[in-house]
């Protein structure tokens, strides 16, 4: 009911988790395209395409929905001199495939150090897919549905980061027969009182409040699509 609420104000999607494990570790995980796309599955495969003279990289995406592999493209960019220690990623992504929930979107990554461990946060938003259907469906069904894959996939990074486990041995049925189980409900939907939206907002509304983008590092204002980010998939930079 909380996130509801909330949502009412603040559509973008946020994930909180801690991983107890060391800051190298979990950049390492998270910023490399290969491994990145073995915990997180939202992605299939992650594909680098080019690197830009800032250090921002492009890429190439694809989900496999087993009759159909949705393809896009991207760009995102890690910082490792953000205040207190900590590290951010911004990224931006789109698709021009019709049968994308998701269109164009972005978001970023924070890395905040906490004694042994990682507080890892995530904040996106996205122009949902589909025309008009997709705009009545998304607050129903798919925002809620993608929440729920991101923070699963959250749990699923936390356990890889912690015991070792690899993704591949980690699935939501797992638990049933015994073996590991990765749960979305172990992470946050919202900041807390001291959450990232208040500790590492770069900007606030003009009302004083600040939201889930705010938070956002000042990475993702510079980041822009360039042609040279379009596929020969027929993908819209």
């Amino acid at each position: 009911m909380a996130r509801a609420q909330h949502r009412t104000r603040d559509c973008a999607l946020y994930v909180e988790t801690f991983i107890d494990a060391p800051l190298e570790r979990v950049w390492e995980l998270t910023q490399d395209p290969t491994q990145h796309a073995r915990w997180d599955a939202r992605f299939s495969a992650i594909q680098p395409t080019r690197s830009r003279g800032d250090g921002a990289q492009e890429f190439r995406y694809e989900l496999g929905l087993g009759i159909h592999t949705i393809r896009g493209t991207g760009v995102s960019l890690g910082e490792k001199r953000a205040a207190g220690g900590s590290r951010t990623s911004a990224l931006l992504f789109t698709t021009k495939d019709p049968l994308s929930p998701l269109g164009t979107g972005r978001g970023y990554w924070r890395y905040i150090p906490e004694g042994d461990g990682v507080r890892f946060i995530t904040g996106y938003d996205y122009a949902p897919g589909w025309g008009w259907v997709g705009r009545i469906a998304d607050p129903l069904v798919t925002r809620r549905l993608v929440w729920w894959l991101t923070a699963w996939s959250f749990d699923r990074l936390r356990i890889w980061a912690e015991d070792g486990i690899e993704p591949e041995l980690v699935g939501w049925w797992r638990g049933w027969f015994g073996g590991v189980r990765a749960r979305a409900g172990a992470c946050r939907s919202w900041p807390g009182a001291r959450g990232a939206v208040r500790e590492g907002a770069d900007r606030r509304t003009s009302g004083g409040s600040t939201t889930i983008m705010d938070a956002a590092p000042a990475s993702l204002a510079r980041l822009r699509f360039e042609p040279s980010d379009d596929t020969s998939e027929g993908q819209q930079p």
